[in-house]
């Protein structure tokens, strides 16, 4: 990408900007919302055309794009749509089955070609693993959270959130070149968010993708391009590398523009100084023309890296706020969805809802929202409790016809305190000037989830149920939100796969699981469990986000460089390393028939009507494609070796 330049009307995005996606590169794109990330990603795989600048791309690149929203219309099954993704595949074993079908003509001249040609064809489609397809369609989808009734279930049926899951099980089945992913983590349970992670650092292509998770982006980014003031910056490293290498390029800025000033006001002196004397006047003019050429140092402003929320203060609840005794919650005639459910949630606590998606999470919180009502066992709300709710589908009440500012007045603007001036609220969710007058049509994502979140937050309430709040918003919203949950005197209930803002607002955790509902003061080993009480992986460092604590997984050792010379090498050592050639080539092929079977497996159907032994096999075919990977990058680097 160089030079890149896009303006929206009299508004510009940015400008200059450049930086380089190479092969196998993973690059984290983050900034505030609307700061053109979107716009930026659209540029590149060609939705939108630049007003300055070019994307330069080899013509034979494939491109996969998952954007924010979807706009395609579905006409199969779920496991259909996903195959559509290996087209090349399917086009592949239709041809061979053309070609097998005229093989009967043994006595057709061009016979031995068609056979040649079969046979071509047919290692082609082993190599790419056409055989395996289906099983491998399957079990991405069982990664993402489908079960095998979903994975034959018309696509267009499902809600907007799965529809999402499925383009992108489809982009991972395609293993394109280059993805490109915009905020892939926003329809995900923490389960699958996890399970992501591990796909795309497994992922041989290149990677370019917008998320607010700071665990997500630690995990998977090696790089971090920063979209802010008009331009875009280049980090190297995860999101702990960003923060730190950020501060320290913002105090390079102010440390600059303070030498700067005091030479302009040095130049000025002098000007001011010697302007009317003649012996001084070609070097007063020397300095004139210099002030002229400068170029101003600009340095971001604090206002637009943070934003400042504080609550109205709600009035005094009873100290037990909700309590579910044997609830059991369930749909029409369905099975019950979450049972044997018992929760005391008291004045001021801040708990946490975690599982995969359709475990029950949402279904309790509209239990006890009075949505849903218990097919047996008690809800008790208790005494002067005042909800407040932001559903995970809330922006879908605005009205896109209204301005910002019209919007909140109409939604909670007669509540307000007669102390607190709308604009003032909604500046303090980062509606300055005249960004209240914008239509909430022309929002981006992240900038509608705000506006809803200060309809939701604004109100005087002293029980906030959230069900997934981040998604569409930006860092420094996040920020914002978590501050503000951080010192909210109230009771939070939270549903959320954002590791981090969990890990930093709530006590404790009701995990969600296989029909049941249990409580966990161990936050941060059940943030990363694929099964309940099974920990993925050991719990990260932590360093210092401007007083929030960010996280990073430990980073895989890099491999030493290789050497420019090849050493002399012995008889014995030779003979040594053709036996470990040989070693390592049993166990390519072992490893291999390994990950046969278990794909095999993996392409029964039935499989996947046992939630827990599916989980157990994905979780073997993730373990063994990585043994197998570095099995053959040893063998590979042996057989080098060995020349």
């Amino acid at each position: 990408m160089s030079g890149l330049k896009k303006e929206h009307g009299n508004r510009l995005l940015f400008d200059n900007v450049t930086f380089e996606l190479r092969p196998g590169r993973r690059i984290a794109l983050i900034g505030g919302n609307g700061a053109g990330k979107t716009t930026m990603m659209e540029i590149v795989v060609g939705v939108q055309e630049a007003d300055a600048g070019t994307v330069h791309k080899p013509s034979d690149y494939v491109i996969g794009y998952l954007p924010q929203e979807l706009t395609e219309s579905w006409t199969g099954t779920v496991l259909d749509e996903v195959l559509g993704g290996a087209n090349h595949l399917r086009q592949m074993e239709a041809e061979i089955n053309d070609v097998g079908a005229l093989l009967g003509e043994f006595d057709h001249p061009d016979y031995e070609e068609r056979l040649e040609r079969y046979g071509s064809l047919q290692s082609r489609f082993e190599q790419m693993g056409g055989y395996q397809i289906e099983a491998e369609a399957r079990r991405i989808l069982g990664g993402l959270g489908f079960t095998t009734q979903a994975m034959d279930r018309p696509l267009q049926e499902l809600s907007g959130g799965w529809q999402m899951r499925a383009a992108l099980a489809r982009l991972l089945l395609q293993k394109p070149d280059v993805l490109v992913l915009d905020e892939p983590t926003n329809h995900l349970d923490v389960d699958s968010v996890g399970w992501l992670e591990d796909q795309l650092n497994a992922f041989p292509g290149s990677l370019l993708f917008v998320s607010h998770d700071r665990d997500f982006i630690d995990a998977v980014a090696e790089r971090v391009v920063e979209v802010a003031w008009g331009t875009a910056t280049e980090y190297v490293g995860g999101f702990i590398e960003f923060v730190v290498q950020r501060e320290e390029r913002l105090a390079q800025i102010e440390a600059k523009a303070a030498n700067q000033a005091r030479q302009r006001a040095h130049a000025e002196k002098f000007i001011e100084r010697f302007r009317y004397k003649a012996t001084k006047a070609r070097q007063v003019q020397s300095r004139i023309k210099a002030l002229e050429k400068l170029e101003e140092i600009e340095v971001p402003r604090d206002a637009d890296l943070k934003l400042r929320f504080s609550y109205p203060e709600p009035r005094r609840s009873s100290r037990v706020v909700v309590e579910i005794e044997d609830g059991d919650f369930g749909y029409d005639d369905e099975p019950s969805v979450v049972s044997d459910v018992n929760i005391v949630v008291e004045r001021g606590q801040k708990l946490a809802l975690i599982g995969p998606n359709g475990a029950g999470k949402s279904t309790i919180l509209k239990a006890i929202l009075g949505q849903l009502q218990p097919r047996s066992g008690d809800i008790t709300i208790g005494t002067n409790v005042d909800i407040s709710y932001f559903a995970q589908h809330q922006v879908d009440a605005l009205n896109l016809d209204y301005t910002v500012e019209q919007e909140f007045r109409m939604s909670v603007g007669e509540s307000l305190d007669a102390k607190r001036n709308v604009r003032s609220v909604l500046g303090s969710f980062g509606f300055r000037g005249d960004a209240v007058e914008r239509r909430v049509s022309q929002l981006s994502g992240g900038e509608r989830t705000r506006l809803a979140l200060a309809e939701t937050m604004c109100n005087p309430v002293n029980l906030l149920i959230l069900d997934e709040p981040t998604n569409h918003l930006d860092l420094p919203s996040c920020d914002v939100l978590e501050d503000a949950l951080r010192v909210y005197p109230g009771t939070v209930l939270l549903v959320s796969h954002d590791r981090h803002l969990i890990r930093n607002v709530a006590e404790q955790v009701l995990e969600v699981r296989d029909g049941k509902a249990v409580f966990y003061d161990e936050i941060e080993e059940h943030l990363f469990s694929r099964k309940a009480g099974a920990i993925k992986k050991a719990a990260p460092t932590k360093a210092v986000d401007n007083g929030s604590a960010v996280s990073k997984p430990p980073s895989p050792k890099k491999p030493a460089p290789p050497s420019k010379k090849k050493p002399a090498m012995s008889g014995n050592e030779e003979r040594q390393l053709r036996k470990r050639v040989d070693k390592l080539e049993a166990a390519v092929q072992k490893l291999e028939a390994e990950l046969a079977e278990v794909q095999g497996q993996l392409a029964d159907p039935e499989v996947y009507a046992d939630t827990e032994r599916m989980h157990e096999l994905i979780d073997k075919n993730d373990t063994v494609e990585r043994r197998l990977q570095r099995s053959l990058t040893e063998w590979e680097a042996a057989l080098e070796k060995l020349g």
